[in-house]
């Protein structure tokens, strides 16, 4: 499983080796996108940040409390075709990813001003190995009933790696196929509906998914 010693030592970036150079982006490239994102924050104080894959069994994130939430205007969707991690050049495989439309049940880790810089930082650098994602500030509703902005990487549909089709159909075949250095694709589907269930939440895509792959 993902650690945050796997981050920090360098070891994560390394494991997106295969990436073509063109594609992986720098340290530096990385955090540029953490600080654009955090200039253009709608508030000030704590920073909410909506898990709805990976972060929901392993956030890996010095969180000051967590909360169930639900996302309007984006669903999940395994739009992003992967070629490290878990998967190779030659077994491609698919990344989970936010696309317009629909709507997402996930959970709200709340981080303090005190921590967010830090934590954060490790957050781009597991998600933006190849700036697939588009950080983006959404509104979201928590289960107390409240509406808050909080941050969100949905796919970047102008990627190399975007994939149009992302129907359970089109994808079963590649995610059942896939394997890398951080394990299988069909895991993390596994896990993610694992997750969802556990938590009580309905996702029909993921449930397909994950009963339309090999355990």
């Amino acid at each position: 499983m993902l650690t945050k010693h796997h981050i920090t030592s360098g070891a994560y970036l390394e494991d997106f080796g295969e990436v073509p150079k063109e594609l992986l982006w720098t340290l530096e490239q990385i955090e540029q996108s953490m600080h654009e994102t955090l200039a253009s924050r709608p508030d000030n104080g704590d920073i909410l940040v909506f898990g709805y894959g990976s972060l929901l069994w392993n956030p890996l994130l010095n969180f000051a409390d967590q909360q169930r939430a639900t996302l309007y205007g984006w669903h999940r969707s395994f739009c992003m075709r992967i070629i490290a991690g878990r998967a190779t050049v030659t077994t491609p495989g698919r990344m989970l990813a936010l696309e317009p439309g629909g709507s997402t049940q996930g959970v709200a880790f709340r981080l303090t001003e005190q921590v967010a810089q830090q934590e954060l930082i490790l957050l781009w650098v597991r998600e933006m190995p190849t700036g697939a994602y588009q950080p983006v500030w959404a509104p979201i509703f928590l289960e107390d009933g409240t509406q808050a902005m909080a941050l969100v990487f949905v796919a970047r549909q102008d990627h190399p790696f975007y994939e149009q089709d992302a129907s359970v159909e089109s994808v079963v075949r590649h995610i059942s196929e896939a394997s890398g250095p951080m394990g299988s694709n069909a895991e993390y589907v596994h896990k993610l509906n694992s997750a969802l269930c556990e938590s009580g939440f309905v996702d029909e895509y993921i449930g397909a998914l994950s009963a339309g792959i090999m355990p």
